[in-house]
């Protein structure tokens, strides 16, 4: 309790402190983060960044302070939804992550480069480098959660992320498709095989309600959530929409004035019983 994931100067006998095997990178010695949530999906376009950004936000509105370390470093989409065009300053010595106009921490690759449509045509390792740099180059200022937007699947950023980074716990975002189940189930495993707890699972585009009637039409067919949360023992957090309003406001890079309550259940899941 009340870990500030800086080992360096702890007093705790814990086994991050004392593991000589680990490969557990230090934050900066001015950063001070409580709790890491990574947000991860077995395949890409599940919209596994704006449940990240919804989380954030859902926690930012109950009175904690959020960050969000964008570790899709070849497509990274969160300062978009978070209308920021700025960049990031460096004082020589750290950078400092730039602040949503309600307050969440964001660092991500566009804060850094000059042009933010400019492909990133880094090999693996290179990549694996930044993102282990915004956690140890980056000051972040007294967080208390911190949502890490992870690349879909489960090569080099997501094992860097999970060796590197002391993660309390992750979200598993999917989609209604039938082919998702496998995807899902590896992704599972990788973080099974990391000793990376599991809080839950979310299903995006799971229905498209009907404004004329309010029914649910189920775009991508029947869900198979259930079938897949029980045979890989996981907690359902949330079912999302299909909406439209959700998606102009992720364009327009105003989610913070989403009103929605979508993930609710997920703030529920993480906030202190």
């Amino acid at each position: 309790m009340g870990c500030t994931h800086n080992c360096e100067s702890c007093s705790s006998n814990c086994s991050g402190n004392n593991s000589p095997e680990s490969m557990m990178e230090k934050p900066h010695e001015l950063s001070n983060v409580k709790k890491i949530i990574g947000v991860v999906s077995g395949k890409g376009g599940v919209g596994k960044s704006m449940i990240t950004s919804l989380s954030a936000v859902a926690m930012q509105r109950r009175g904690f302070r959020t960050a969000i370390l964008d570790a899709d470093i070849t497509g990274p989409s969160i300062p978009k939804a978070f209308g920021l065009q700025g960049r990031a300053e460096s004082d020589g010595n750290a950078l400092y992550p730039v602040n949503s106009k309600m307050g969440t921490q964001i660092m991500s690759l566009n804060l850094l480069v000059e042009d933010e449509e400019s492909p990133v045509v880094w090999r693996g390792p290179i990549i694996a480098g930044a993102v282990k740099q915004f956690w140890t180059d980056v000051i972040w200022n007294d967080v208390d959660y911190m949502f890490v937007d992870m690349p879909p699947g489960t090569g080099d950023v997501p094992l860097t992320v999970f060796q590197s980074l002391p993660i309390d716990g992750i979200i598993v975002v999917t989609s209604p498709q039938d082919l998702v189940s496998m995807i899902v189930a590896k992704a599972v495993k990788m973080a099974k095989m990391m000793n990376i707890p599991i809080l839950g699972i979310v299903e995006n585009y799971s229905y498209l309600r009907c404004p004329d009637c309010g029914k649910e039409i189920k775009v991508f067919g029947e869900s198979k959530l259930e079938e897949i949360a029980k045979k890989n023992d996981l907690k359902i957090l949330a079912r999302l929409p299909i909406d439209p309003e959700l998606a102009s406001l992720c364009d327009k890079g105003m989610i913070e004035l989403f009103e929605g309550d979508y993930v609710e259940t997920i703030a529920d899941a993480l906030s202190p019983q």
